[in-house]
């Protein structure tokens, strides 16, 4: 009888520390389960291998990574042209940023977000990048608790979620200025700046649904300005929800 030969999983290996990326891919060829077809140390190169190279079948991806593109952005922008292509994502760095991105991203399946220091080792990260391709997902339970504690903090604080000219567009927004005052105020000769810090606001706090009426997006960016808590809108009925100490969304009292 013959001897069933293992399938390989063909990997993009995303690491801009060279040594580590060297180490990665002989322990990882080592165990016979993977295939590294490529070895990149930028967001953007990882995506226009994939383009110029057709997709692999799961990407292994620092976070932190030379360049401008993330290894979350870059992710994003790879399964923009191939949905839900397995990403195994796993980083060192302890930063706000990174866990913000997770989250806003919105991957819902096919990946799995790690510490580098709790799973370098090629034995474990094989079973990830298995079950990532198997459709699964899974946070590291250290992971897992900042990204809560980011997201609680955010919605907590919805500052937090602005660029510094955007907190400073949306205090003058809720002291009842118009976007041409503002836009003196700070300088810019073209209005049309403001629209466009106003709708990365309303983006950020959620009211984009709300931007095609500029009105109630603005009201609402001024109440979430003056209580200073992140506020969601029934689309249907207008009623209005916080959070409560335990995280859920509940109904402001009239």
């Amino acid at each position: 009888m013959g001897v069933l030969k293992m399938v390989m999983l063909k990997t993009l290996l995303v690491e801009d520390n060279l040594r580590l990326q060297a180490g990665l891919k002989t322990g990882l060829e080592a165990t016979g389960a993977v295939q590294v077809l490529g070895a990149v140390v930028r967001g953007e190169e990882a995506l226009e291998f994939c383009l110029a190279c057709g997709p692999v079948e799961v990407i292994l991806m620092d976070v932190a990574l030379a360049g401008a593109m993330n290894g979350i952005a870059a992710a994003v922008a790879i399964r923009r042209e191939y949905p839900r292509l397995p990403v195994v994502f796993y980083s060192i760095q302890d930063d706000d940023a990174y866990y913000r991105a997770f989250r806003g991203a919105g991957i819902l399946s096919h990946y799995a977000y790690v510490r580098k220091s709790n799973y370098l080792l090629p034995e474990m990260i094989v079973p990830l990048l298995r079950d990532a391709v198997a459709g699964r997902s899974f946070v590291d339970a250290d992971v897992e608790e900042r990204i809560q504690e980011v997201r609680h903090r955010d919605e907590q604080d919805p500052m937090s979620l602005l660029e510094p000219n955007e907190q400073m567009v949306a205090r003058m927004l809720a002291e009842g200025l118009t976007n041409e005052q503002i836009a003196a105020r700070l300088g810019f000769r073209d209005k049309r700046t403001i629209s466009r810090t106003n709708g990365e606001i309303y983006a950020a706090w959620g009211l984009a649904d709300s931007s095609s009426d500029e009105k109630t997006a603005r009201t609402r960016a001024a109440i979430i300005v003056h209580t200073g808590r992140l506020i969601r809108w029934d689309a249907e009925n207008g009623d209005s929800y916080t959070l409560n100490p335990r995280g859920d969304w509940e109904a402001r009292s009239p």
